[in-house]
Formats: C-alpha cells, structure tokens, sequence
C-alpha cells in the first residue's frame, strides 16, 4: 500500500477508501459517463469529460479547504475502481451531504452499505462533523436501504428545480455504530 501513502481514507473488511488521483479520470467517466447508473444521481444527466476533469479539480481544492471531499472506492484484493462516494457541499450549502455512486457492475453486492456505514463514523471521529445530509429520488429503493442502514433518518422531501422530489435524510454520526 505504499503508492496510497498520504491518499487512504478508510479501509473496510472488503474496500479501500482513498483520495482521487489524476489516475481516476478514466474510472470517473466510465462511472458517471453511464446514463443507467446516473439516473439517480443529480440531475440525471452524464458528465462529459471536461465536466469530469473539472471535478477532480474541485476535488482537490476541496480536500485543500475543507480537509475532505470526494473519494475512491476500490477492491481490497484487486484494487480496481468499483465506485466513488464522499461529502460535498453542493452550491456551497452549510451541511456536508453523503454522495455516493458505484459501477453497474457491482451493484447489489452490498458495496455502498459497506462503505457508507464505514464513512459517517469517520466523519465524525476524524473529521469533527457532527451532521451529515444525504438526498435520495423517492423511487431508489436500494439507495434509500443503504442510508437507513447507516442511521439515516427522513427529515423532509424537496421539490427540485426540474419539478422532480427528493427525500433529505440526515443523521448526526457520533450516534452512528461502527460496523
């Protein structure tokens, strides 16, 4: 694990959590380049290559102001890229809110909870946050297990600029258990 000296954020039973890399470019597109998998996450619509470029950029200030952002999620034992996930502050909103996407592939193999019940713990102990917000489309049924799953709570529905409703959950993570 050397190449990951200073880049590692967490590690769980199965996955290693990470900073994004220049490497991750590839990865970034193939995963939210997918029209399927992007169809619930924000507005729905792919990212190009430049928008995915610009990311890692905003990535990297994000990491240098706030201490966090973004991250890599990758196999233990093969170290490929399966998904990403990380807090963000969309429009620069007050609370830190959970984003969370993985390649097709490896859906349904409890990867998210995994990483999402790892996360919220380390954001609390390490970081000093003391909420997390997440927002979830009404129909992501997956999505929404995953965030009860990791102590999340409904707290309210939003009506989004494009007409569409999400479901804000939230949760303070020092109540949260480590997995």
């Amino acid at each position: 694990m050397k190449e990951l000296d200073g880049k590692l954020v967490l590690m769980t039973e199965r996955l290693l959590v990470r900073r994004w890399m220049p490497d991750d470019l590839e990865p970034l597109l193939r995963i939210y380049g997918d029209v399927e998998a992007m169809r619930w996450v924000g507005d729905g619509v792919a990212l190009t290559p430049q928008q995915a470029a610009n990311w890692l950029e905003v990535t990297a200030n994000n990491y240098r102001q706030r201490g966090y952002g973004m991250y890599t999620v990758t196999l233990r034992d093969g170290g490929s890229v399966i998904g990403f996930c990380g807090l963000v502050h969309p429009d620069d909103q007050e609370k830190p809110e959970l984003k969370y996407a993985f390649a097709r592939e490896h859906w349904g193999h409890g990867y998210a909870s995994e990483v999402v019940c790892a996360l919220l713990p380390y954001a609390a102990r390490q970081l000093g946050l003391a909420q997390i917000i997440a927002t979830v489309a009404p129909d992501n049924a997956a999505s929404r297990r995953v965030l009860s799953k990791a102590g999340m709570t409904l707290i309210d529905t939003r009506a989004e600029d494009d007409g569409s409703q999400s479901l804000l959950m939230s949760c303070h993570p020092p109540a949260v258990a480590m997995q």
